[in-house]
């Protein structure tokens, strides 16, 4: 069961919750999607050809557009789904557990709950636990805030964890819960050609990452002009209905504000004892930054960006040491 909070109360398990939409649309996924943001083309981190995959379950890519109708695909065909939840719901009738629809909106609009501009990272592809498993972005604090000097740029991914902490001390219906890291699923029950053909899957994420990592954390806005970076109401990941931009708004390294966002960063929800302890980060690598720009500095990285899987199949040490 997931851990909710208050399993004897959580009558009739459901899927709303509040969250990010990564929502693209592509011409190589399904006509129907729609963007919500253009600052990561997931397309980079799937594998639509099947080359390094050999099946996955019939719902096929669930970012990256969707998937697509006959005759690109022979799979469930579906709208991209991308997203990131915060707060899992459930449903929207207290009786199982839920909270009403009215409710939840108009908390979101009272301002009630501090919504920062915002920014995000994906921070690791990764393959969870589950047998076969799905294939994960995540988005990672991966260090955590300088409580002490104010005027330290915040870690990346900070505002999910400060929404995530507000809306768990507002909300305390019985089937509320977060699902595991923030993370949006790729697709589900992946199994991979061979472990050549997964450890070359993984390599091209990794630089896609880095990609990524260069250019830091990016506004999830629809069109290069928006400055509406917010959270979304979900019924369901196939149906964001209510948008709520941000209320709590740059710059934050005023005293005032950084002193409010480091009052929610100092505890997380622990999903054992379903009770708040005291936050524990990984320590900030000092010297991560000059490595990253070293490695780039070192090769053509647009060129390992782009090798195709015979290139990774063949070894990356191969290469590196010709």
């Amino acid at each position: 069961m997931p851990p909710v909070l208050k399993p004897k109360h959580s009558k009739v398990d459901g899927l709303a919750f509040l969250g990010l939409s990564l929502a693209r649309k592509s011409d190589r996924g399904h006509p129907e999607s729609v963007t919500h943001q253009i600052a990561f083309d997931l397309n980079d981190v799937i594998d639509r050809s099947y080359e390094y995959l050999q099946s996955t379950n019939d719902d096929g890519w669930l970012v990256g557009g969707g998937e697509p109708r006959p005759p690109k695909s022979y799979k469930l065909p579906a709208k991209d789904s991308a997203h990131v939840e915060i707060m899992r719901i459930g449903t929207y009738n207290p009786e199982w557990g839920g909270i009403r629809e009215e409710e939840i909106i108009e908390v979101m609009k009272s301002g009630k709950i501090l919504i920062p501009q915002i920014e995000v990272l994906p921070t690791e592809v990764v393959a969870n636990g589950d047998t076969p498993p799905e294939l994960e972005i995540r988005f990672d604090m991966p260090y955590g805030p300088d409580f002490v000097d104010l005027t330290v740029t915040l870690p990346p991914n900070w505002q999910l964890r400060f929404i995530h902490n507000q809306l768990f001390k507002h909300f305390y219906n019985p089937s509320r819960f977060c699902p595991g890291a923030f993370h949006s699923t790729i697709v589900r029950k992946a199994e991979f050609r061979s472990q050549k053909h997964e450890d070359a899957y993984f390599s091209m994420c990794e630089a896609v990452l880095k990609k990524w990592h260069l250019a830091g954390p990016r506004p999830l806005n629809a069109n290069p002009v928006d400055d509406k970076s917010g959270i979304w109401l979900f019924a369901d990941r196939t149906r964001p209905t209510h948008f709520f931009p941000p209320n709590f708004l740059p710059p934050y390294n005023t005293e005032e504000k950084r002193q409010i966002i480091l009052s929610y960063l100092t505890e997380e929800w622990d999903e054992k004892t379903l009770s708040w302890k005291k936050a524990q980060y990984p320590e900030k690598p000092v010297e991560k930054k000059q490595q990253e720009v070293a490695a780039v500095g070192g090769g053509n990285f647009m060129e390992w960006c782009g090798n195709p899987i015979e290139a990774l199949l063949g070894g990356r040490s191969a290469n590196t040491t010709a």
